[in-house]
């Protein structure tokens, strides 16, 4: 997409924030969210949806959005405050927190999905946004990289759950780890895989 295409997707008024989120369906670890503010003059090919793209691409893009972005932002919500708050609102709060950290007020904020957190911008909720904005779909790189990062160095120290390779997500792998060493305080409680383990132990 060009500079000049780009911008005609700006709000008249200035500029547009894109925020996506990872790590909704994990077992473990948190979710995080981007907000990316793109530069129209400097465009970046091949962005799309972080899931449509192989992690090669993943990691070759996500060094480009920080570097050409007028402003970036990654935030996270705990495994506390997902148990705390349920999934969804912890999403939320990660994303509220990205936005805030921008240190640059957007015009608009555009957000995957179909909610979205309160924030002192006008906001707008866009269903399969990642595919469609590249705003979105640059946070989707970053939050998905910055989520990857955090499971593979976690995977340095418990090995034994395989989480460099599945991300925390329940493959048959990670619920026989589960099965096999038992929950980690990284793991989220309100999870159903996760709470019936626990059930299973206190019995």
């Amino acid at each position: 997409m060009t500079g000049d295409l780009f911008a005609l997707a700006l709000p008249a008024s200035g500029l547009v924030c894109g925020v996506d989120e990872a790590g909704r369906g994990p077992l473990c670890g948190p979710v995080v969210a981007a907000a990316v503010i793109l530069d129209p003059a400097r465009p970046i090919d091949g962005l799309a949806d972080s899931k449509k793209l192989s992690e090669a691409a993943r990691e070759r893009l996500a060094p480009l959005i920080r570097e050409r972005a007028l402003a970036w932002a990654i935030a996270e919500a705990s495994v506390a405050e997902i148990d705390r708050l349920n999934i969804l609102h912890a999403t939320m709060l990660a994303m509220q927190r990205a936005v805030m950290a921008l240190g640059t007020a957007p015009a608009e904020v555009r957000i995957d999905g179909n909610r979205c957190p309160a924030l002192p911008y006008p906001a707008r909720a866009i269903v399969k946004g990642d595919a469609t904005e590249p705003s979105i779909s640059a946070a989707s790189i970053l939050a998905k990289t910055a989520r990857d990062a955090a499971m593979r160095e976690l995977d340095t120290q418990w090995p034994q759950y395989g989480l460099a390779a599945h991300k925390g997500y329940p493959t048959a792998a990670h619920l026989a780890a589960l099965e096999v060493h038992g929950v980690q305080a990284f793991h989220r409680r309100s999870f159903a895989p996760v709470r019936k383990q626990l059930e299973r132990r206190d019995d």
